[in-house]
C-alpha cells in the first residue's frame, strides 16, 4: 500500500477546491488525499509536448471509428470525493463529450502525465495510487528527465487492481503503443519538433 494511503486526509474536500480560484499565475493548483498541492505552469516544451499528443491520438480513434473517444488538454478530473483526490493531468481522453468544469473517474479510458525533473516522487507516486483507486483503464506517463532528446513513455495497463508498464518508448524512432483504447503508433520524437 502507498504511503499516501496511510496517512489521514487532510483539511480540503473536493468541494472546497471547486470553490477556489485558479492560481493566477498558471500555477495548477491540485487536491492529493486534502492537501493542497501547487505545481508551477507547466514550461512551453512541456505544454508543446502535451499539444502534439493530441493529433496521433485523434488520429488512430477516427481511424478506428471511434467517435466515442475525446482528447482533453489539461481538465479537472475528480478522481475520489471521498478520498478528496482532483487533479489535473495534461492530457485525458474522455469517453463523454466535454462538458461543464470537470470529468469523473467512470470517464476517462487514457490519462496522460508528463513529469517534468521537477516533479517530486512523492507527487508521483500520489498521483499513480490515485488512478489506481479510480481504475483508470490506462496511464501514460512520460518522463522528460533533465533532457528533452531522451524522453521516455511508459503506457501502463490497469489489471487486477494495479497498473502493469505494457509500452515502453524512447525518442529512437516510431513504436506502437498497446495500453491505449485502441493501438496508437507514435513517435516520441515528434512531440518535439514542428509539424511540417
Amino acid at each position: 500500500m502507498s504511503a499516501a494511503l496511510e496517512h489521514p486526509l487532510g483539511p480540503f474536500t473536493v468541494k472546497d477546491w471547486l470553490a477556489m480560484d485558479p492560481p493566477a499565475d498558471g500555477s495548477r493548483l491540485e487536491l492529493l488525499w486534502g492537501y493542497l498541492h501547487v505545481t508551477p505552469a507547466p514550461s512551453t516544451t512541456h505544454q508543446y509536448a502535451a499539444g502534439r499528443l493530441i493529433r496521433p491520438l485523434e488520429d488512430a480513434f477516427a481511424a478506428c471509428g471511434r467517435t466515442d473517444l475525446y482528447v482533453v488538454p489539461a481538465p479537472n478530473v475528480r478522481i475520489s470525493t471521498g478520498r478528496r483526490l482532483m487533479v489535473i493531468p495534461d492530457l485525458v481522453v474522455s469517453t463523454r463529450e466535454p462538458a461543464g468544469v470537470s470529468f469523473g473517474p467512470e470517464e476517462l479510458a487514457l490519462i496522460v502525465e508528463i513529469w517534468s525533473p521537477g516533479n517530486p516522487r512523492e507527487e508521483r507516486e500520489d498521483k499513480m495510487a490515485g488512478y489506481t483507486v479510480a481504475g483508470v483503464p490506462f496511464v501514460w506517463t512520460i518522463d522528460r528527465g533533465h533532457d528533452l532528446a531522451g524522453m521516455t513513455l511508459t503506457a501502463h495497463r490497469f489489471v487486477d487492481g494495479s497498473y502493469v508498464a505494457e509500452n515502453r518508448i524512447q525518442t529512437d524512432g516510431s513504436a506502437t503503443i498497446t495500453a491505449a483504447p485502441v493501438p496508437i503508433d507514435l513517435d516520441l520524437s515528434a512531440l518535439l519538433k514542428r509539424s511540417r
